[in-house]
């Protein structure tokens, strides 16, 4: 009998604890001096920058040479968008008319290799 009257006074302690707990929860915010007491957000890193357009280049030669992947590769970096009579590529970005897969993948080879290796930072 001692047990049980035992359990429910602390019991009734724990909840009228509880209770004093929500009560101040609910209520104003706390102060400091005369300002309300304010939560700081944590900082959040800043997003990565997008890699340059020669590192994502750069990244295809890592994929076997010759192969429908590194050119699939290629091609996600510089969306193809082939002429009938494309003219002889001056630039990375010409190779992206060049119609014949394995014609375009040769000038993308070309135009990547000789680039100087840059920081993938």
């Amino acid at each position: 009998m001692r047990m049980i009257f035992t359990v429910a006074a602390v019991l009734a302690a724990l909840s009228a604890a509880s209770s004093t707990v929500a009560s101040a929860q609910s209520g104003a915010p706390p102060m400091v001096g005369d300002k309300p007491l304010v939560q700081v957000k944590p900082r959040t890193r800043m997003a990565a920058r997008p890699q340059s357009l020669a590192v994502r280049l750069q990244d295809c030669l890592d994929i076997d040479d010759g192969t429908k992947e590194r050119l699939n590769c290629y091609d996600a970096v510089i969306a193809p968008a082939p002429k009938p009579k494309a003219m002889t590529a001056k630039a990375v970005g010409d190779c992206k008319f060049t119609k014949e897969e394995d014609e375009r993948l040769a000038c993308f080879n070309g135009f990547v290799e000789s680039m100087p290796k840059l920081p993938k930072s």
